[in-house]
């Protein structure tokens, strides 16, 4: 006899499905690692199919899942896959999903959802954004003579990613912003699902929160890239002359350390386990937020550990502080507009436990249930 799934069924037990995870690529440990470890939750037994693939640097977590790698899946681009953009969708297309599923869940910033499987499965896209490189050049790349060199790929990779986002029977969004940008450059309607913290590692820490005098730092978090804007966080802190912590690798590092080496207020730290990045956000006296983000999974995890967020008035940090109450916002990404907040900041109370308890807004189990909410009946029941 067949057994109909409800929801609640596909959120406490083991799914009987056969479900496959495209993922861009998993030669990096970041938010959207946190994610695809998230719908593994939900589909523990689920093969998982990217570009490329190094174990060291995604710290093992996707082993026993993954299934099929890119014929990019080489000891060069795992080290620096960017150089490689250009080929990706060719490699993605290359990938092709042949076995049958039940489901097919792409998680992507960009080429995951284009990758070719049988008709008639069902494709649900959980989208952080649309093809940076593609849609909004200028934005992500400094250097004007690359931008003009390589403009006509980028114009190919902008024709693609429209085509490869009308492959997805739906779509789902990490935040209202980016549900904005799906409808804009794809003309399709996504739904917000937001992307879990994860609770367990990241939380409000009472023996870990500065004390007057002692851990009186701020922090910055993430891949040190151009449009993440840490050059905006260094400069305004240099001028502040308050201690800054910085956490992170990526190929703005060196530039970033040179800047700062005169300095005594800045410390550079590269990639930090999760507990110590955990006492890391609950010591800090505020984490700084520069740039346009997708959504802001730090920035959540940073208020999940009680720090308010100092974060720049557009894109997911909308979503996630509420001025005055956890955390403030600039409004330029100017050094002036930064250290305005910060000063603004320094004379503001702000009550630590009460971020913690806010942030759990971005649970586990909303993530799931969001998840398993837009995945047809049909498809849950197709299993006994």
């Amino acid at each position: 006899m067949l057994y109909t799934w409800t929801r609640r069924d596909a959120l406490s037990r083991r799914l009987f499905m056969k479900v496959a995870l495209v993922h861009d690529y998993l030669n990096q440990y970041g938010g959207a690692e946190r994610v695809l470890e998230a719908l593994l939750g939900i589909f523990p037994d689920a093969d998982i199919y990217t570009l490329i693939y190094s174990r060291e640097r995604s710290l093992g977590r996707f082993h026993r899942n993954l299934h099929k790698t890119s014929l990019l899946d080489l000891p060069l681009t795992r080290r620096n896959h960017r150089p490689f953009i250009p080929l990706m969708p060719l490699a993605m297309r290359s990938l092709q999903i042949s076995h049958p599923y039940d489901l097919i869940i792409s998680d992507s910033a960009g080429y995951a959802k284009g990758i070719r499987h049988p008709k008639g499965t069902y494709h649900l896209s959980y989208c952080y954004t649309p093809l940076r490189y593609a849609w909004e050049t200028d934005h992500y790349f400094a250097n004007t003579a690359f931008k003009t060199v390589f403009r006509p790929a980028f114009n190919y990779l902008r024709k693609w990613d429209f085509e490869a986002s009308q492959q997805p029977d739906a779509f789902l969004a990490v935040s209202s912003f980016i549900a904005g940008k799906i409808r804009r450059y794809y003309g399709r309607k996504a739904e917000v699902v937001y992307p879990p913290v994860d609770y367990g590692r990241f939380y409000f820490d009472a023996r870990l929160q500065p004390a007057a005098g002692h851990q009186d730092y701020y922090l910055a978090v993430g891949r040190l890239m151009h449009y993440k804007k840490f050059d905006l966080v260094l400069e305004g802190f240099l001028e502040l002359g308050l201690p800054l912590t910085i956490a992170g690798v990526g190929p703005e590092q060196g530039r970033l350390r040179q800047r700062a080496a005169a300095a005594g207020n800045i410390r550079f730290l590269e990639a930090v386990p999760d507990d110590e990045l955990r006492a890391l956000y609950n010591g800090a006296k505020a984490f700084v937020f520069p740039q346009v983000e997708d959504f802001g999974l730090v920035a959540a995890e940073a208020q999940a550990c009680g720090a308010p967020v100092i974060a720049f008035r557009e894109g997911g940090a909308l979503e996630i502080v509420h001025d005055g109450v956890t955390g403030v916002f600039f409004d330029s990404q100017t050094v002036p507009s930064l250290v305005e907040a910060v000063r603004r900041a320094e004379n503001m109370r702000f009550d630590r436990a009460q971020i913690g308890n806010l942030s759990r807004r971005f649970t586990l189990d909303n993530f799931k249930q969001g998840v398993i909410s837009h995945i047809p009946g049909s498809i849950l029941g197709s299993r006994a």
